[in-house]
Parts: C-alpha cells; structure tokens; sequence
C-alpha cells in the first residue's frame, strides 16, 4: 500500500521581495493551491512545508520572512528548511519521508521551473512515485538573452521535460480524483 505526502516548496513570504505580486495568475494559483491542501488533508495525506533559506537577504531566516504565505492556512504535519534547489537532499525531508513509509509525493509550490521541478527530478532519481500539479505552482517570467520566457511557456516546458519520465502531470482536479 502506498502512503502519500504534498510537498509544499518555497510558497513563503521572502518571494514578496522576488517579484511576487497579487494578479490574475496568483490568485488562481492561491486557490488552486489551497483548493490541493484541503482535497489531501481530506484524505489523509501528509502536508509537508519546505521552505528555502539563505544566510542573508529575504530568504535568511533573520528578515522573518521565511514564513508561510497568509493566504495559506493548513496545519503542517512537518517543516524542512533547504538551502539547495531540491526538497530532497539536505534538509532531512528524505529521511522523513522514509519513516513515515512515503512512497509517493504531490509537488506544488514556487518556482515551477525551479526548486519544484527539481524536486520532481530528484524525487524520482530517489524511488518516489511523483505527481507534479503545474496549475499548483507558480513562476514568473524569465528573460535570458533578449527572450522572455512567459509564465505559460515555462509551465509547458517544465511539464515537457517532467512527464513520462520523472513525474505524471496532474491539474489539481485529476490528482484528487486519483487519491480518492
């Protein structure tokens, strides 16, 4: 029998100050994302926070601001604090998830192409069955050499290169009926 656990990545107040702002694309993440918490807790599976941290600026645990999000409510079953891209490796969540006889993890959070994406990858190099619920994180747009990758075209690529090898794409709809 599998056990399930949402990992929670970088969804903290320090992205305030990286460009994180109230639109259209946020707050449908916000409820996407909550909508994902409410539907796992309802069925029994673990929340877990994993927040990135710094030794200085807004992701230093010294500004305070690595801290949850307001519009997130949820109760934490645990909190890891990571340094690194992935949740994975140094911050004790894997070791974690082993006791608690994890075999399958559901990513949202923040930055989609980033620490979540790599979270996947390395999720999935470590034996994890892994679900990535794109519409339950969130980007912002990149700009490298005069072209500006846009949030959609990030989702897409991050989604691309994840399916049928490190993870199954999932909307927040499919995943819980899945769980269910």
């Amino acid at each position: 029998m599998s056990k399930t656990a949402l990992l929670l990545i970088d969804i903290q107040q320090s992205f305030y100050h990286r460009g994180y702002v109230a639109s259209a694309e946020t707050r449908a993440f916000e409820q996407r994302l909550n909508a994902l918490i409410a539907g796992c807790r309802q069925q029994g599976i673990l929340l877990v926070d994993v927040f990135h941290v710094s030794a200085q600026g807004p992701f230093s645990r010294a500004s305070g601001l690595v801290e949850r999000m307001p519009f997130l409510q949820h109760q934490a079953d645990n909190t890891f604090y990571k340094n690194v891209h992935n949740a994975l490796t140094e911050s004790g969540l894997d070791g974690w998830l082993r006791e608690q006889q994890v075999t399958d993890v559901i990513i949202g959070g923040i930055c989609t192409e980033q620490c979540c994406e790599t979270t996947a990858r390395v999720a999935s190099d470590l034996g994890y069955k892994v679900t990535f619920v794109t519409e339950a994180t969130m980007t912002f747009p990149i700009t490298h050499n005069g072209i500006t990758l846009s949030v959609a075209d990030l989702r897409h690529r991050t989604e691309s290169v994840l399916i049928n090898r490190f993870a199954a794409i999932h909307t927040v709809e499919s995943c819980l009926q899945e769980l269910a």
